[in-house]
């Protein structure tokens, strides 16, 4: 079974309580990481214009650029769930990983030592049988979390979006109903 995330972008009023829930959660430092991004666009001239948000994060690929760039094998993919973990015994801050990542979820901080990290699908809390911090926070319910078959059923779900890169060659686990 792959997990998978679910975005709705017909619900995301950009409120970003999923940025600081992840950040609250995995007790992340202010503006030096945010595992989980919520990026605002606007589009079009008046009286035809447009806002809209779109959900940021590690996709847990089916196939993690990350991983096949990682000298060390630091990152690995779990076989129960597909979810994407770093090993940070293992991790030697090269950075291939970062420069491999198509949506940028792999993040150092500043300073000497700082070692590779990412949303890690709140692995904790999915071993207590709980959702991942980001979706049960979310007011408008525009996330939620599944097995990777079930969602991608889901009506309206796109296979791309604009302002998130094509997910065709890590194979995304990501699946968004555009607004």
């Amino acid at each position: 079974m792959q997990l998978a995330f679910y975005f709705d972008q017909t619900r995301c009023t950009g409120c970003h309580t999923c940025v600081v829930a992840c950040k609250d959660w995995h007790d992340l430092p202010a503006e030096l990481v945010n595992w989980r991004r919520v990026n605002t666009y606007e589009e079009g001239t008046f009286p035809n214009v447009s806002v809209y948000h779109v959900f940021v994060s590690c996709n847990h690929c089916e196939r993690p650029a990350c991983a096949e760039s990682c000298p060390e094998d630091a990152i690995f993919k779990r076989e129960s769930d597909g979810v994407v973990l770093i090993d940070a015994e293992k991790c030697t801050a090269c950075r291939a990983c970062e420069d491999a990542c198509p949506y940028g979820a792999i993040q150092f901080r500043t300073g000497d030592g700082s070692l590779a990290e990412k949303c890690n699908f709140c692995a904790d809390r999915l071993a207590n049988g709980e959702t991942p911090v980001c979706v049960s926070s979310c007011p408008m319910r525009a996330l939620d979390f599944g097995p990777s078959e079930s969602l991608a059923e889901r009506p309206g779900v796109a296979a791309k979006i604009r302002h998130l890169p094509d997910g065709a060659r890590t194979t995304a686990s990501l699946y968004v109903k555009p607004k």
